[in-house]
């Protein structure tokens, strides 16, 4: 990029913090906040009472509806016991404009033996005023079947997204209690800022709203008490990039119906530009599920372009130094 990013993890209570930043200055707020389930996150514990932590989080919200630009919007994570409390606090006190109420779906979890076993989280999508900003066409995926009269450039992701926990055995695994995936946090941040535009994280506990930032061509702003977790997310900004790790399963569906030759040449290059561009691990899965389905249909030439995508990928990860966006971490 032309401009270098400015990426801040600060160390600090987060209300104070963010007192020091100028009113309307931001144009994205994804966060994942404490959800009061009295968590251990080493020097705090997550453990106020009902009527506290609904005062605390009351004040942290005001704050970011301070900090947002008039277009700008918020998104928050939260669990079950108190999203209703926080949806209210967000539209009804602080007057808001509820957006979207999404779902975020995935396969493994808590285990119960009485009761049903949690396996979704929800985020919140509120904005600060009627008039915001929304880029579908950086978050679209991928048709089930090509037909001309469709958006082949994708569709409307909804609002239940399924992408996988970060395993304790991912090589991606930071020491944090409840780290969220990239994929997730990619999401939110290209459908809802722009490059060089600038996204705010409160809570940023393993500095995954940063790492996205970095890679994404945005300015970030990381704030945690927690000084451990501030040394995490500088030292995570500093490690080479692969692709996220983190990928709805939906972005490598390759369309049925791709018949003709010409078409499917075209369509599979933009495919691996509209929908891979931050997961080049992934291509080489796309291009195997494309000979899969349509090997049967491609002359040498065909086959050969395709082995060639996944030669150029490969060469592209094993060089990730150059692949870095560049930005100050301070």
């Amino acid at each position: 990029m032309d401009k270098e990013l400015r990426l801040d993890a600060i160390c600090g209570d987060v209300l104070e913090e963010l007192k020091k930043i100028e009113s309307a200055s931001v144009n994205l707020i994804v966060t994942d906040p404490p959800y009061n389930l009295a968590k251990n996150y080493g020097e705090t514990m997550d453990n106020l009472d009902f009527d506290a932590y609904l005062d605390f989080s009351r004040k942290w919200i005001g704050e970011c509806k301070r900090i947002l630009k008039d277009n700008g919007t918020i998104y928050v994570f939260m669990g079950v016991r108190y999203i209703s409390y926080i949806y209210m606090i967000m539209e009804q006190e602080l007057e808001l404009e509820f957006n979207s109420w999404i779902t975020w779906h995935y396969t493994q979890g808590i285990g119960k033996t009485k009761g049903f076993s949690p396996r979704h989280d929800d985020i919140l999508m509120f904005t600060k005023s009627k008039q915001f900003n929304f880029y579908l066409d950086h978050i679209r995926i991928p048709q089930k079947y090509y037909r001309s009269r469709n958006n082949m450039r994708g569709a409307n992701p909804g609002n239940v997204w399924e992408f996988s926990h970060i395993h304790y055995s991912n090589k991606n695994r930071q020491t944090h209690p409840t780290q969220k995936p990239e994929g997730l946090f990619e999401r939110m941040i290209l459908a809802s800022s722009k490059q060089g535009d600038t996204v705010l994280d409160p809570f940023v506990g393993s500095g995954t709203t940063i790492r996205v930032c970095q890679q994404t061509g945005r300015n970030g702003i990381g704030i945690d008490v927690n000084s451990q977790y501030i040394d995490l997310t500088r030292e995570r900004l500093k490690q080479e990039f692969n692709g996220f790790d983190s990928i709805d399963v939906r972005l490598a569906r390759v369309p049925n119906d791709l018949n003709d030759q010409e078409v499917r040449k075209a369509y599979i290059n933009n495919h691996i530009q509209w929908f891979l561009a931050n997961h080049d691990d992934a291509v080489d899965t796309f291009i195997t599920a494309v000979k899969e389905k349509y090997a049967h249909k491609m002359d040498e030439e065909e086959l050969s372009e395709l082995d060639n995508l996944v030669k150029e990928t490969r060469q592209k990860i094993s060089e990730p130094l150059e692949n870095e966006a560049s930005g100050s971490i301070t």
